[in-house]
């Protein structure tokens, strides 16, 4: 990393933990961390799928996906390595997980395809999984933009934990008001990483990582052509892999998602060097993954 000043570093190489490609002989799939993706919903498959197919691909040891009962099929026989969790409702999340049923797993992420639909799910949720790794996206940010105790929320599971937050730029003016300028703007991520102790990833050209103490990373990797539907849900299913694997905690928040910004955004520049900007595919920043986590 190139520190620029004081709190801002450009990630031009991030941290790179050993539990991706440095693995000890004799591993086996629990050492790598068993996740929960909640995702999809009735027509909004692809988005499970995709984040389910990038967290394997980043090396998480098992994965586990909650969707509705339509989706069942669907997930199966898209990401036949997948596990798979049926909620009771056949369009939508609607299961109150619990934390008996969280203690099973090592890091959840929860947000893409959901829906506007499944709020007192979420909140339920976000109250039982303090202690435990979480990325929240897509929906999930929407659905968490209601809520008046929203910081609140966010404080009690950043303390415990690494937790982090991957807004584009609609999404953050939903949860954290609309801002002036880009000055303004930075202003407001860091104070609410400071608050939080959540890391926020604000999406875009450039993505800028904040974390607890108010320190910003700034991503290198990447290229306009992964401005395409889909590709905020891959970067979900890296994060939590990284979280998943990152068992002690050695690495933060921040770090974790710095690092699986950095990887998505290779896997897209990689996919560039066989075709161009306007053809790229959120599946293909998957195809790639393999190759930028060498």
């Amino acid at each position: 990393m190139i520190q620029i000043d004081e709190t801002t570093f450009e990630v031009d190489r991030p941290v790179w933990p050993d539990f991706l490609n440095n693995r000890p002989v004799n591993s086996h799939k629990g050492t790598f961390g068993h996740a929960l993706l909640v995702a999809g919903s009735y027509g909004k498959m692809g988005a499970a799928v995709l984040a389910a197919k990038a967290c394997l691909r980043s090396g998480v040891g098992l994965l586990t996906v909650h969707v509705p009962q339509k989706g069942v099929d669907i997930m199966q026989t898209a990401v036949p390595e997948a596990m798979v969790s049926i909620d009771p409702n056949p369009l939508r999340w609607s299961h109150a997980f619990h934390r008996s049923e969280l203690s099973r797993y090592d890091a959840i992420a929860v947000g893409p395809g959901l829906g506007l639909e499944s709020t007192e799910a979420l909140r339920c949720l976000l109250v039982e999984a303090q202690g435990k790794p979480l990325v929240i996206d897509a929906d999930g940010l929407n659905m968490l933009a209601s809520f008046s105790d929203k910081e609140q929320l966010l404080r009690s599971l950043g303390i415990g934990a690494p937790v982090v937050l991957t807004p584009h730029a609609r999404e953050f003016e939903r949860l954290f008001g609309s801002q002036q300028d880009n000055e303004k703007r930075i202003e407001t991520q860091r104070a609410w990483s400071r608050a939080t102790s959540c890391a926020i990833v604000y999406k875009g050209h450039r993505t800028q990582i904040t974390g607890g103490k108010g320190e910003m990373y700034i991503n290198t990797t990447g290229n306009p052509g992964m401005a395409t539907a889909g590709s905020g849900d891959v970067l979900t299913g890296v994060i939590l892999a990284i979280l998943a694997q990152n068992k002690e905690y050695q690495y933060n928040a921040a770090i974790c998602a710095s690092l699986g910004v950095w990887i998505h955004g290779k896997s897209g520049d990689l996919a560039l060097k066989n075709q161009s900007q306007c053809s790229l595919t959120a599946g293909d920043i998957v195809h790639f993954l393999s190759l930028s986590t060498m």
